[in-house]
Order: structure tokens, then sequence, then C-alpha cells
């Protein structure tokens, strides 16, 4: 995986895929309510700012919205072995 563009003009930052999976899981742990959330947040990213923490948030808002409503097609999964239930990506 490579690295995606924040969607901010102002901003020219990449988070690499390490950063987003950082990110995911800090928005686990930093609730809603917790104060200074966004700070917090980019301090354990590392190398980013509040508001582009904010900023990539909203990126995965959209994400998400176009997702539900299903504007972004669901990967093909093909089922693999008999009953086991499980599944395979890989084309």
């Amino acid at each position: 995986m490579g690295s995606t563009s924040l969607s901010s003009p102002k901003s020219n930052a990449t988070w690499t895929a390490k950063q987003h999976k950082i990110f995911e899981n800090a928005l686990a742990i930093y609730y809603k309510e917790t104060p200074d959330r966004w700070q917090n947040i980019a301090n354990v990213i590392g190398g980013t700012t509040e508001e582009e923490v904010k900023r990539q948030y909203q990126i995965l808002l959209e994400d998400i919205k176009c997702i539900e409503s299903g504007k972004v097609p669901l990967p093909n999964y093909k089922k693999i072995g008999g009953s086991s239930g499980l599944y395979n990506t890989s084309n």
C-alpha cells in the first residue's frame, strides 16, 4: 500500500498505510468526548497536525457515507472450501 493525499488544497501531506492504521486505532482510544481528542490523535500519529487529523476524519466520514449509500461496490469475495464459510479475496 502506498500513501494517500489528504483532500485539502492547502495540504500536500500524505499519510502512509501505517499512519492510517494508527489513526483508526487512535479514534477507538480517544472517544468523541475526550478533551483535546484531535491533538492527542495527532501526537500518537506523529508528524501531523490537529488540523490534518480533522481533515482525515472528514475524509473517513465521506468514505463511510459512500460505502453505506452503495456508491462503492463491495469486493467480489469467492467462497472457498465446503461449508467452512471461508472467503478468498484474491482473483
